[in-house]
C-alpha cells in the first residue's frame, strides 16, 4: 500500500511538473518579432513566463510545444522590438525639468523673458529655476545680459540654464545669493564681465555656485519628477534608462520605489562626480537589482560646444584665442580615474572637444592596459581628432553618442571647428569600426526623448524638415540593424547587461514594444512619427496607447 501511495504521489508531481513547464504568462502570436539575436532572426511568435521570454519562434513550434497561457495576444501583425535603451539621457532631470521653466524652441532672449513672467504669474516660485534656451536659435547669435531679469526680478533669484546644461544666465539676486562678484574665480569656466560688472553668464563649474543656493527639493517633488519621466519614456517604448549622473539619495529614492513595484523603470545610474558619492559606492561595491544597476561614475572632462565650453586643441575657428576649458585638471581627472579602475566600476567621461577627448582616451588607454573587458565609455565622443580614433577598442574603451546632436549641431558646427576637424565630429560609423559596438542615446531633455529621432538621425543624417537633402556628413550614418542594435543589446553591452536585456531571447526579460509599422522598413521620413502601440516590462504592460 505504502509502494502504492508513493507511486501516486510521484505520479503527480511529474504531472504537476509537466503541467508547470508548459505555462506560460503570456504569448503572442501572429506577430513580426526582431529579435535582434546575433543573426538579426525573426520571428512569428513568443511566450512569457515570470518576467521572461521562454520562447521564440514560429507559431508551428509554438504549438509543437504545446504551451498553454494565462493570456494569449493575435498581434495581428504587428511589429515587435525589445524594449529600447536610452543609453545616455537625464531621467531624473527630465521630471525635474517639468516642473521648472521650460525655455526649449524659444525664438530670442525677450520670448525667454517672457516665459518666466508668464511662469511666475501661475507659480509664484521664491527660486526661479528654468532651462532650455539655445542662443544659436535665435536672430542674435550672442549671450543675453541680465538687466531685464533685474528690472523684473530684483528680490527672487532666477537661475536659466542653456540647453547643453553648460550655460547658465542668472540674475543679481542669484549671483548676490551665490556669492558670485567680478573676483570670484572661474576655474573649469567662465564667469562674463563686461564693463567691469557681471553680466549674468556663466559657463561650466561657475554654474555649480548657483545650483548649490537651488531650494531642496520635497521627497513627494522628487518622487513626482521620477514618476512623470517615466510615464513619457514608457510612452516611446523606452524600458532602461542611464541616467548620466545620480548623487546617493537620488538612487536610494529611486531604489525604494522600485523594491515597492511603484516605480517599474530599470536604471543604470551613473553617479555623479562627488567625494560624497564616490566614497560611498566605490567602497560598497557594484549595487545590482532587478531594475536597478549602479557600476560606473559620470565625470565631465569639458563642456559643450554650443557654449564654446568644449577643450579644444586649437583656437575656435569662430572665436580667436578661445579654446574652451577642461573642469578639471588633468591631475585631477587621472587621480579620480586611477581610482575608478582599482574598483568594479566603469569610468563614463563626458567629452565634447578634441582636446578633452584625446586626454580621456589616452588616460583610459594608460590605465586600462592589463586589464580585461572594462567597458569605459566616453560620452558623446563629438570631436575626435583623426589620430585618436585608434584609441578605442572592443573591450575596455567604448563610445557612448547621441545622434540628434548631429542634427541639432549641424547648423553652426562647423563655423565652431572648421572644415578641417568637421571631419573627426559625429562620426559614428568611424567609432563602430573601432569598437564593434555603439550605444545610442539622446542626452534629454537636452534633446526630445523621443527615440524614433535618434534612429532617424543615425540613419539619415538629416532634420525632420529633410534637410540636408543628403544629409550631414552621410558617409557616418548607420545602417537600420545598427541603429537599432545601438539603441538595444550595445546599449545593454555597455552597461554589462547584455545577458539579460536588450534581445529578445530565451532567459532574458520580457521587456519589449509593439509598433503599428516595421521600423525596418518603413520609408525613413516616416521614422520621426512612429508612435508606440504597447510597451512591456518583464512581460508586464506598463503602456498602452488604446
Amino acid at each position: 500500500m505504502k509502494k502504492i501511495l508513493s507511486l501516486l504521489a510521484l505520479v503527480l508531481i511529474i504531472s504537476c511538473q509537466e503541467k508547470e513547464q508548459n505555462t506560460a504568462d503570456l504569448i503572442i502570436e501572429n506577430a513580426q518579432i526582431y529579435t535582434v539575436n546575433k543573426d538579426f532572426s525573426t520571428a512569428t511568435a513568443m511566450a512569457v513566463k515570470d518576467g521572461k521570454v521562454v520562447f521564440v519562434g514560429s507559431k508551428e513550434a509554438l504549438k509543437a510545444q504545446n504551451l498553454k497561457a494565462a493570456k494569449t495576444i493575435d498581434a495581428s501583425g504587428k511589429f515587435i522590438y525589445p524594449g529600447l535603451i536610452d543609453a545616455h539621457c537625464h531621467f531624473y532631470g527630465l521630471g525635474q525639468q517639468l516642473q521648472r521653466v521650460d525655455l526649449v524652441g524659444t525664438s530670442s532672449y525677450d520670448e525667454v523673458v517672457q516665459e518666466v513672467v508668464n511662469f511666475q504669474e501661475k507659480n509664484s516660485k521664491s527660486f526661479i529655476i528654468g532651462r532650455g534656451w539655445d542662443q544659436n536659435d535665435w536672430y542674435v547669435k550672442e549671450f543675453p545680459t541680465n538687466e531685464k531679469l533685474n528690472e523684473l526680478f530684483p528680490d527672487i533669484p532666477v537661475a536659466l540654464t542653456r540647453i547643453d546644461g553648460h550655460a547658465m544666465i542668472a540674475n543679481d539676486a542669484a549671483l548676490k545669493l551665490a556669492g558670485i562678484t567680478v573676483d570670484t574665480d572661474p576655474f573649469g569656466g567662465a564667469i562674463e564681465i563686461k564693463e567691469g560688472k557681471l553680466t549674468g553668464i556663466l559657463v561650466d563649474n561657475p554654474m555649480e555656485l548657483v545650483e548649490a543656493v537651488f531650494p531642496a527639493e520635497t521627497t513627494e517633488e522628487s518622487i513626482k519628477s521620477l514618476m512623470d519621466a517615466q510615464e513619457i519614456n514608457f510612452g516611446y517604448g523606452i524600458t532602461t534608462v542611464d541616467d548620466a549622473g545620480l548623487m546617493r539619495s537620488t538612487i536610494e529614492l529611486i531604489d525604494s520605489l522600485q523594491q515597492d513595484g511603484t516605480l517599474k523603470m530599470k536604471i543604470y545610474a551613473m553617479i555623479s562626480n562627488t567625494p560624497e558619492n564616490l566614497d560611498y559606492y566605490l567602497n560598497k561595491g557594484v549595487v545590482k537589482t532587478n531594475h536597478l544597476n549602479v557600476r560606473s561614475v559620470k565625470f565631465y572632462a569639458d563642456g559643450a560646444l554650443g557654449s564654446r565650453g568644449a577643450a579644444m586643441k586649437e583656437s575656435y575657428s569662430d572665436k580667436h584665442d578661445h579654446y574652451g576649458a577642461l573642469l578639471s585638471s588633468v591631475k585631477d581627472f587621472r587621480g579620480i580615474a586611477e581610482r575608478i579602475a582599482a574598483t568594479d566600476y566603469q569610468m563614463n567621461t563626458h567629452a565634447i572637444g578634441d582636446s578633452a577627448n584625446y586626454v580621456v582616451l589616452k588616460n583610459y588607454k594608460e590605465l586600462l592596459s592589463d586589464k580585461k573587458d572594462r567597458r569605459w565609455r566616453v560620452e558623446h565622443a563629438q570631436i575626435v581628432d583623426p589620430v585618436d580614433f585608434e584609441f578605442f577598442d572592443t573591450e575596455n574603451i567604448l563610445p557612448s553618442v547621441q545622434p540628434t546632436h548631429a542634427t541639432s549641431d549641424m547648423y553652426w558646427a562647423q563655423d565652431r571647428v572648421g572644415e578641417e576637424r568637421i571631419q573627426g565630429a559625429y562620426a559614428y560609423k568611424k567609432l563602430l569600426g573601432m569598437s564593434n559596438m555603439l550605444a545610442l542615446g539622446t542626452d534629454y531633455p537636452v534633446e526630445q526623448v523621443n527615440p524614433f529621432l535618434t534612429f532617424y538621425a543615425a540613419v539619415a543624417r538629416k532634420d525632420t524638415s529633410g534637410f540636408p537633402e543628403n544629409g550631414f556628413r552621410a558617409d557616418q550614418a548607420l545602417s537600420r540593424e545598427e541603429a537599432l542594435r545601438g539603441m538595444t543589446i550595445w546599449a545593454a553591452y555597455s552597461n554589462f547587461e547584455e545577458n539579460e536585456k536588450g534581445s529578445l531571447e530565451i532567459g532574458k526579460a520580457a521587456d519589449f514594444i509593439m509598433l503599428d509599422k516595421d521600423l525596418m522598413e518603413v520609408a525613413i521620413e516616416q521614422v520621426p512619427n512612429l508612435k508606440v502601440s504597447a510597451t512591456y516590462s518583464n512581460g508586464e504592460l506598463v503602456y498602452s496607447s488604446k
